[in-house]
């Protein structure tokens, strides 16, 4: 067993982490020890983590991109230098999810999902056993597996990254699919259209949503909801629509080059984000989904989801709604700051948030190329919008605090909306901005809700929000005062 050394972070981290505090588990530089006759574990190792799971109280398992799953002890120490690992399994091909499975674990490999057993209980897995495996694999460095995750009805999924470049293949099966693990073992697809789908994680309700990364056919970060017979956009995925076993009616694909919403009316299938997360206001490219269930440990924020931000290094806040029995919702900022780019976040037993970072060979914000650091709650004041929802004729913002009346007008609010082009070039510049006009700024009787009337609301586009004057009642001013409500539909309509 081999101890790490830990110490509190020093870097700045933005609102509202004046109520978080921020340690590092690992050390800023490892060893640089080779793999020699005389390697040790620990010497030299890089923990790119790829997937995190809760083994009890106070241990977890990490899998990182090389192809090992460790163990990490006393994460949850005072003691930081109690901290000890050890490695548990190896021989993995580029495995980026972890799942705790009973006694086993699942890891999702380029290949197949693998379960994970240690039968003579001495701490080492000694069973590498298929759990499940039928899409087709090749040598593309782009064409990743992620997962697996359980939704609350306990299917699992897995999502599969398209291929770049002359050698993609994306005439193969499943890539660029989401899909469900049967009993069998075997990838049964559900929908299509993905590019590089790398965060999952389902809601409070039990429903499973998925990340993609802007790039080709994917103007921003969307946040979809990942549900049968349905077609993302990515037009890549198109040459396996017709598969046997695809669930996918799409005879037509969308027209390219016109804007987003005429592309989605166009057809049926294809289907908009529940929240678009804007280019750089939001992050570049989003990872990991993780619901806040915490009984308050982790504050306000429960029922609500925080997804990874790889390029910015960082972490973001959703808040979702129905609307026509489909979600919908607002993004808002949450934690930036951190050394490298955050991959896998999983909250501990005690309401505290592991987060799992690796650069994986792209570049990010920071000074690192990896690292594992936990967020805890200092349960301090924090004056934030809370929650963002659509009304027939505007938006009801709640907030954390109870807001000052006198700071409340129409003019303490500018909202904007815009949509993005749908074609096959690498993200979108926002299209056909239009200023809306905030006729009227109403305070709830206890303080805590503003409900906004807003002219000319337009449905299948960004709704951008700043109120960078409103102030609580304590006079504190707003940790981020931005947000971002993707209104796909309006209520009533």
């Amino acid at each position: 067993m081999r101890t790490l050394a830990v110490f509190l972070l020093s870097f700045a981290f933005a609102a509202p982490a004046r109520s978080y505090e921020v340690f590092d588990i690992l050390t800023a530089n490892s060893p640089s020890a080779s793999r020699a006759a005389d390697w040790k574990p620990g010497a030299g190792l890089a923990l790119e983590i790829g997937g995190m799971a809760w083994v009890g109280p106070d241990r977890l398992a990490v899998a990182i991109r090389k192809g090992e799953v460790w163990m990490l002890d006393g994460v949850l120490s005072d003691d930081r230098e109690a901290i000890t690992y050890h490695r548990f399994a190896s021989g993995l091909h580029e495995p980026l999810g972890l799942l705790r499975d009973g006694d086993d674990f699942l890891v999702a490999q380029r290949t197949e999902v693998t379960r994970l057993r240690d039968r003579d209980a001495n701490g080492e897995a000694d069973a590498y056993l298929c759990a499940a495996r039928g899409w087709s694999v090749t040598g593309n460095y782009h064409a990743y597996t992620y997962g697996p995750e359980r939704d609350g009805r306990g299917n699992l999924w897995v999502t599969l990254n398209l291929g770049i470049g002359e050698r993609a293949k994306n005439n193969l099966p499943w890539h660029g699919w989401g899909g469900m693990i049967s009993d069998g073992g075997d990838f049964v697809p559900m929908a299509m259209g993905m590019r590089s789908p790398s965060g999952l994680g389902a809601n409070r309700e039990g429903d499973m949503f998925f990340s993609d990364q802007q790039g080709n056919w994917i103007p921003a970060t969307p946040i979809h909801h990942l549900r049968k017979g349905v077609f993302y956009g990515n037009q890549e995925a198109l040459a396996t629509r017709d598969l046997p076993g695809s669930p996918v009616a799409m005879p037509t694909p969308p027209p390219a080059n016109v804007p987003y919403p005429e592309a989605l009316r166009s057809t049926p299938a294809f289907v908009p984000p529940a929240v678009w997360l804007p280019y750089n206001k939001m992050g570049r490219s989003g990872t990991d989904i993780q619901l806040i269930d915490c009984d308050g440990k982790f504050g306000p924020f429960d029922g609500q989801l925080l997804v990874g931000e790889f390029t910015n290094s960082g972490i973001n806040r959703v808040f979702l709604e129905k609307v026509g029995g489909e979600y919908q919702g607002a993004c808002f900022p949450f934690l930036s700051g951190f050394p490298s780019a955050v991959f896998r976040l999983a909250f501990a037993p005690d309401g505290s948030l592991f987060v799992g970072m690796t650069n994986r060979g792209w570049s990010s914000l920071g000074t690192r190329s990896y690292g594992l650091q936990r967020v805890r709650y200092k349960d301090a004041p924090m004056f934030e919008i809370l929650e963002m929802r659509a009304r027939p004729n505007g938006f009801e913002l709640v907030f954390t605090e109870a807001v000052d009346p006198a700071t409340v007008t129409p003019d303490s609010f500018s909202l904007t909306s815009y949509t993005y082009l749908y074609s096959s070039a690498y993200g979108s510049d926002e299209i056909d901005t239009k200023l809306l006009s905030v006729s009227g700024a109403t305070v709830s009787d206890d303080h805590r809700s503003v409900t906004l009337r807003v002219e000319g609301l337009r449905a299948l586009y960004v709704h951008e929000l700043h109120c960078p004057d409103v102030r609580a009642s304590s006079g504190a001013a707003l940790g981020h005062p931005d947000a971002y409500y993707t209104l796909n539909r309006i209520p009533g309509d």
